[in-house]
């Protein structure tokens, strides 16, 4: 299995890998691997069709094995089952770059609606139900504390939990949500 520019990967409860890989290059799909790093299959294609993407940026897993890939050049996150049969997509929440997914008794997903650096119009997180419901955003763009420039990796271990990496800012920021 030969990637070229992969940027994210997610585990589902039995181990198995999942490979983003697409970020501005031309694989645009999903690489799927065994617990024990044997390819089992890829999916996807570049394209605007349900199952194809464009510029691969964030993907997790929930705990009933579905697939969230945040496919940001088509401005949407689409969902999979752990085979890779199209289940879904959702958008409304700008051009999703990091995504992840909370623990607990109710998951949610949150994205980041990430900005280029020459670009400073979006810098907010969405929270959003599995259904593609949003339910909540917070943050803007820019460089002070609670605002996000260009964040690529979110991780989200529980709900009010999050941990926000940006490339624009250089730095890592613990958040904490208020119920």
């Amino acid at each position: 299995q030969s990637f070229e520019r992969p940027s994210d990967i997610a585990f589902d409860a039995a181990g198995n890998a999942y490979v983003a890989d697409g970020f501005g290059g031309t694989n645009n799909r999903v690489s799927k691997f065994n617990k024990d790093g044997n390819f089992v299959k890829s999916w996807g294609r570049t394209g605007s069709a349900p199952g194809q993407f464009n510029e691969l940026r964030g993907i997790a897993t929930d705990a009933a094995g579905n697939v969230y890939v945040a496919d940001a050049g088509n401005r949407r996150i689409q969902v999979f089952d752990g085979e890779g049969k199209y289940k879904s997509e959702f958008g409304g929440i700008g051009k999703p770059m990091a995504i992840c997914i909370s623990g607990g008794p109710t998951q949610y997903l949150y994205s980041s609606n990430s900005n280029s650096p020459e670009d400073l119009d979006y810098g907010e997180i969405y929270k959003v139900r599995l259904t593609g419901q949003v339910v909540g955003k917070f943050g803007r763009a820019g460089k002070i504390p609670g605002e996000f420039s260009v964040v690529n990796a979110l991780d989200c271990r529980t709900e009010k939990n999050l941990f926000v990496a940006e490339v624009g800012n250089w730095r890592a920021t613990k958040v904490t949500l208020k119920p």
